[in-house]
C-alpha cells in the first residue's frame, strides 16, 4: 500500500500532465477548451482517480465540459500511462 506521499505525488503528476495536454490541445474535442484542472485525488490502491475541473464559463458549460471529458476519457488515460509510469493506471 502506497504512502499518503507517494499518492499526492502521483495526482500532482497525473494533474500536471493533463493540464499540459489541455494547454496543448492534444485532446481535440471542443467541448474541453477553456477548463482548468483544479485538483486530482488517488485512492488508496491506485484504481481510480477523481479529476476536479473548473471552465472559465462556470455552471453554464458543466455538462457539455464532463460529456467531452468522460468521451475523451479512454484516449486521455491511454496518454497519461504512457506519460506516468505506474504498473497499472488507476481508472478516471
Amino acid at each position: 500500500m502506497p504512502s499518503k506521499l507517494r499518492l499526492q505525488r502521483i495526482a500532482d503528476r497525473i494533474q500536471q500532465e493533463l493540464s499540459s495536454m489541455i494547454v496543448r490541445s492534444e485532446v481535440h474535442d471542443p467541448r474541453i477548451s477553456g477548463i482548468s484542472i483544479t485538483d486530482v485525488t488517488v485512492d488508496r490502491e491506485l484504481a481510480y482517480a477523481d479529476i476536479y475541473v473548473s471552465a472559465v464559463e462556470g455552471v453554464e458549460r458543466a455538462k457539455e465540459v464532463l460529456q467531452g471529458l468522460e468521451s475523451a476519457s479512454g484516449f486521455i488515460r491511454t496518454t497519461l500511462a504512457a506519460r506516468v509510469e505506474l504498473r497499472a493506471f488507476p481508472r478516471l
